[in-house]
């Protein structure tokens, strides 16, 4: 199979190659697409160097910060187009751990899409302060309670899609970001009967850089529940 890992990037030119290097140590022929949003540290500047070593590294160049929802989107329609069978999400700081890569590999065998769950097996979340962490699980909680997916864990970004399964939303009405697109993307994946597994893992807050979250994304992620819930109620989704 094709497998991709699509990784996102605003500013992270202090995580970007280690990242790449570490998930490349983990299967022999994976590829990574880099989809940078002009980051004013040269982030870009080192995914092109890095692709003079290695043809598994590509990048897709975006005007400027666009959000976390469309550079997904963008780089979903990029792998469906090129004939990629298998894609991830990963972050770039380190909170996602690249040698949990093969665990879900093995568990999209039998599912269409597997999400890596900080909270089925309990609280598994490393160097969070309380308030963000009470926030997350209530978030969690929130939206299971809106919308009845049954999904420990919605607003994860750790995650591994069949592309048959992507082929069934419409990518490009997509425009949510944060919190709000993992949630849009799993109810809508969910309604249209996709075959959905959560799989333990361990976050990790980033090593290094700044963390990306605001006041906006946390309303824009409460209203949206709510906008999904009706929309499905009248068959609008």
């Amino acid at each position: 199979m094709k497998i991709l890992v699509i990784i996102p990037t605003y500013n992270e030119s202090d995580n970007i190659n280690a990242i790449t290097e570490e998930i490349f140590a983990v299967h022999p022929t994976l590829e990574i697409l880099v989809v940078d949003d002009n980051s004013p540290d040269g982030t870009g500047a080192l995914v092109r160097a890095a692709q003079q070593i290695t043809p598994r590294i590509h990048l897709l160049e975006r005007a400027g910060k666009l959000g976390l929802g469309t550079a997904y989107c963008e780089g979903f329609l990029w792998a469906m187009e090129r004939g990629y069978d298998i894609v991830f999400e990963m972050d770039a700081d380190f909170s996602h751990d690249p040698k949990e890569i093969p665990t879900f590999l093995r568990a999209v065998e039998n599912a269409d899409v597997v999400l890596g769950s900080r909270y089925i097996t309990g609280v598994n979340v490393v160097n969070w302060p309380m308030q963000r962490l009470l926030l997350s699980w209530c978030a969690n909680l929130y939206t299971r309670w809106i919308t009845r997916m049954p999904i420990y864990d919605a607003t994860g970004g750790f995650k591994c899609f069949r592309t048959e399964i992507l082929r069934k939303v419409n990518l490009q009405r997509i425009r949510s970001n944060g919190y709000a697109f993992q949630i849009e993307m799993n109810f809508k994946l969910w309604r249209r009967g996709a075959r959905i597994k959560e799989i333990p893992i361990v976050f990790v807050d980033r090593r290094s850089g700044t963390s990306k979250m605001s006041k906006n994304i946390i309303w824009e992620a409460a209203w949206l529940v709510w906008k999904l819930r009706l929309a499905a109620l009248f068959g609008r989704l």
